[in-house]
């Protein structure tokens, strides 16, 4: 949306490790709702014996795409709303809150299939309220660092948020997963087991989000900022559109190709474990390790792409990762057995660091120098208006073919996409310092 205002002079150390520390809140309950357990547990365990022809997978990725579209409903909304830096502390508590209680809810669900429908709901809206905090959270970043320091602080962010998903998901797995419900003992039955690693779950993202709301910065409000109302949100968002398509196309077919393999690269993520489960045969506990090693594998792969981008340029690092992540995904798609998911899974992670880290920076080698706010704003706003896309395709393509294994196809697809499109995108010969 607008370019990030002028940062403070310094910004306090215990802000910015505030900021820092936030990130490993987040990220760790996307790991353990979205990806590694809740998920996990509402397709194996609570929708067993669920009636009728959809399988609970394929409902889990009918409640993601209703997430995608309240992200991508009411993103750019909040995106112009915190665009007062007064605002933001106060919406990032506001979504904040919002997780907390959908997370702790999570502990009522039982393991009977008459509970799916309302553990699919609190998983769809804990994901929309996780992602709309990154609005404000994201937001917050130009107040916290100078142009010089900016990368450096945003990259510790991405850091630990790998670490805190790594440490969460060994603490769940270990204290209640392992075994017979852990180290703890927890009963298995009904599920109570997971339902208390829910509880672990929300007060690990109150302790590591409370120190940002006491810390971040509250300035007083700028008379200059005036409220935009729900429809004027997305005619600034459009204005912004057009005004970019006017002076380069080639940034809003990037804007385009870069959002939706990035919804592929989220879906291959979150519906991997489900996928490992129900059709490869991976217990749900070990489940949580191959999220740690998925987890330590992206961030390697994204450290390799980086050099290799810095070599070669982004969009050949996109291009090949995008092709051998397809080639990757149909091949696993043939194969059966926990041994071919571990490899050809922890092969797609590989392959996910790089392709992210290459979309950042390309999107960084086309904009206009002084217009990266308004760049990278669009950047993230249509990322989250693809966010629908492949939990779609997933669903869909589970219902046409009657299995879920069909589900890496319409993943596929989306990634086939964006490769396609991407193609088409035109990198300056020129590559400026990044």
């Amino acid at each position: 949306m607008s370019s990030p205002g002028s940062a403070p002079a310094k910004a306090r150390r215990s802000q910015v490790r505030s900021w820092v520390l936030y990130d490993c809140g987040a990220t760790a309950v996307n790991a353990i709702v979205v990806t590694f357990v809740f998920s996990v547990y509402l397709t194996d365990a609570v929708g067993a014996g669920l009636p009728g022809e959809t399988t609970p997978s394929s409902w889990l990725g009918w409640a993601l795409t209703a997430a995608g579209l309240i992200v991508a409903l009411l993103a750019p909304v909040t995106g112009i709303w915190v665009d007062a830096p007064h605002r933001r502390r106060r919406a990032l508590a506001l979504l904040a809150g919002a997780v907390v209680l959908l997370v702790v809810s999570m502990s009522f669900i039982r393991t009977d299939y008459t509970y799916l429908w309302a553990g699919l709901a609190l998983l769809a809206f804990t994901a929309a309220c996780n992602d709309l905090a990154t609005v404000p959270y994201n937001a917050m970043l130009s107040q916290l660092s100078t142009p010089a320091t900016s990368g450096r602080v945003s990259g510790a962010g991405l850091a630990v948020g790998y670490g805190g998903s790594v440490g969460l998901l060994l603490i769940v797995y270990i204290g209640f997963m392992a075994g017979d419900g852990g180290l703890l003992g927890l009963p298995t039955d009904d599920g109570q087991n997971v339902r208390a690693a829910m509880l672990l779950t929300a007060a690990w993202f109150v302790a590591f989000t409370l120190p940002l709301l006491i810390t971040a910065p509250a300035p007083a409000p700028d008379p200059a900022h005036r409220s935009v109302g729900f429809f004027a949100s997305y005619r600034k968002l459009w204005a912004e559109v057009r005004s970019e398509w006017h002076r380069d196309r080639n940034v809003v077919y990037y804007l385009v190709a870069s959002a939706i393999f990035r919804d592929g690269l989220t879906g291959v993520f979150t519906f991997g474990a489900v996928l490992g489960v129900s059709v490869y045969g991976i217990s749900p506990a070990s489940v949580l390790l191959f999220g740690v090693c998925a987890c330590l594998v992206a961030a390697v792969g994204a450290v390799a792409g980086g050099l290799l981008d810095d070599r070669f340029g982004a969009k050949p690092v996109i291009v090949t990762a995008l092709t051998l992540m397809i080639v990757v995904g149909l091949t696993l798609m043939t194969l059966s057995g926990p041994l071919a998911f571990w490899i050809c899974g922890l092969l797609l992670c590989l392959f996910i660091g790089p392709t992210l880290s290459a979309a950042r920076t390309q999107m960084l080698r086309i904009s206009t120098e002084g217009k990266e706010g308004v760049a990278f704003g669009l950047y993230t706003t249509t990322g989250r208006a693809a966010a629908p896309l492949a939990p779609w395709l997933f669903a869909l393509f589970i219902g046409i073919f009657g299995t879920d294994r069909a589900g890496m196809g319409g993943l596929c697809l989306v990634l086939g996409i964006g490769l396609i499109l991407m193609l088409g995108v035109r990198t300056p010969r020129t590559v400026r310092a990044v």
